[in-house]
């Protein structure tokens, strides 16, 4: 079966919105590292706690439309951590 670009778009739309799990981890040096374990190398850094979270959202869509637009893998469902 086929599938238009609307469709496709909101299959990746659906992605999009999931919620998953982030985990945070303090530096010794100052600042934070936060990834998301169900999207393997989805990782980031900032200085605060804000930063980190802004960081880790922007990573997650990249990693989804990347993952998306390269139809080598099936992005993973969140977890229930």
């Amino acid at each position: 079966m086929k599938h238009n670009k609307e469709s496709q778009n909101l299959y990746l739309d659906y992605f999009l919105y999931l919620k998953y799990p982030i985990s945070i981890y303090p530096e010794d040096e100052g600042g934070y590292t936060t990834l998301i374990p169900d999207l393997p190398g989805c990782i980031t850094q900032g200085e605060t706690l804000e930063e980190v979270v802004i960081n880790i959202e922007e990573a997650r869509e990249l990693w989804i439309e990347t993952v998306y637009n390269s139809g080598k893998k099936e992005i993973p469902l969140p977890s229930r951590k």
